[in-house]
This record gives structure tokens, sequence and C-alpha cells, in this order.
């Protein structure tokens, strides 16, 4: 007789990281993530009494083409998980590359993020901002909390992009996507 493979329990990823029983050594793990290159965005909203609300994030991904979903990651502890968590809809602002200085004022904590900055109110109010790469207003459809952070679904309504250049964020830096020796893109 064929007995199953016995594998060991699985931790509840919720709370695995709320103990000090991990043997991943957080800061050597960030660096590892680091390896990584991702885009850089400014995921932003409107707060119930219309306020602008921001925040540079390297988190956000693709999750379905039909239907059109996507996906960022906001650690639980930030001051404004509040607005984002009761906002009706959110937009993902993908940042050029000339975008440095605007990834770097919305990555501090700051209550005039918003002051000299170019935008529209798009769809629930959450701000579209001007000059970004291609934005995503997206409806909120769900939440999920994974760790120390809470994991954001939602639902694309409606995009714009061109052809400008993304920043890109590894290793901790900024940085700029450079093409192959023969000019060819990759897939």
């Amino acid at each position: 007789m064929n007995d199953p493979p016995k594998q060991p329990a699985v931790p509840d990823p919720a709370n695995e990281f709320a103990s000090d029983s991990s043997p991943i050594d957080p800061r050597d793990f960030r660096n590892a993530l680091g390896t990584y290159a991702t885009g850089v965005t400014i995921i932003t909203a409107a707060g119930p009494d219309g306020k602008p609300y921001g925040l540079t994030c390297n988190s956000f991904a693709s999750v379905s083409l039909n239907p059109p979903l996507v996906l960022w990651s906001l650690v639980a502890y930030s001051s404004s998980l509040t607005a984002f968590q009761n906002a009706s809809h959110f937009t993902v602002n993908v940042l050029g590359a000339s975008q440095q200085s605007l990834a770097n004022k919305f990555a501090k904590s700051s209550d005039d993020k918003f002051t000299g900055v170019d935008w529209t109110p798009g769809l629930g109010n959450a701000p579209v901002l001007a000059d970004s790469v291609a934005n995503f207003q997206c409806r909120s459809v769900n939440r999920y909390y994974g760790g120390d952070h809470v994991i954001f679904l939602g639902a694309v309504e409606a995009y714009t992009y061109n052809a400008k250049e993304p920043l890109l964020f590894a290793r901790g830096a900024f940085g700029r996507f450079l093409p192959d020796d023969e000019g060819k893109k990759s897939p």
C-alpha cells in the first residue's frame, strides 16, 4: 500500500510573523527581496472629507486580465491605512524615470504631500497624478491581511498609459531600464 507523503503542518501566514519564532532575519530577508527590481507607484485615494491621500509603493501587481484586477499592499501600521480601508476607489499612478523626487516626497510622512503636485480627481475622487507613465483607477474590491501588511484588491475601471520610461527600484535605490546591446526588447 502506498501512503501519501507526510508533510509538516503549514503554519498560518497571518500569525507566523506575529511571533519571534521565525528563523528568517528580517533585514537580510529585505535585502534578498531588494534584488527583485520593481516599478515605482504612488497609490492615491480620497478620505471621507475629500482630503487626498497618497504614498509611494512598489508592491503593485496585476492579478487578472479578465476581470481586470490589480493588488498592492500597505504596512498595517501606516498612518494612512484607515483612509485607504474606507475609500471606495484608489488610483495606482505608475511613475516615470523623471519622477524620482515625487516618489521621495510621497515616501515620507507629511500632511502636505499634494502641495505643488499637479493632479485631477479620478473615480471616487482618488487623485490621478499628471505625467505618470500609467494610471489605473480602481474600485476597492477586498482586503486581505498577511503578516504585517494589508493587501488591497482593486477592480480596474479606467486606465491610461503612454510610452514614457518607467522609474525602477532595486536594492534600495532608484534606477532605469537599459535595453540589451542589440536594442531589442527582451520578453
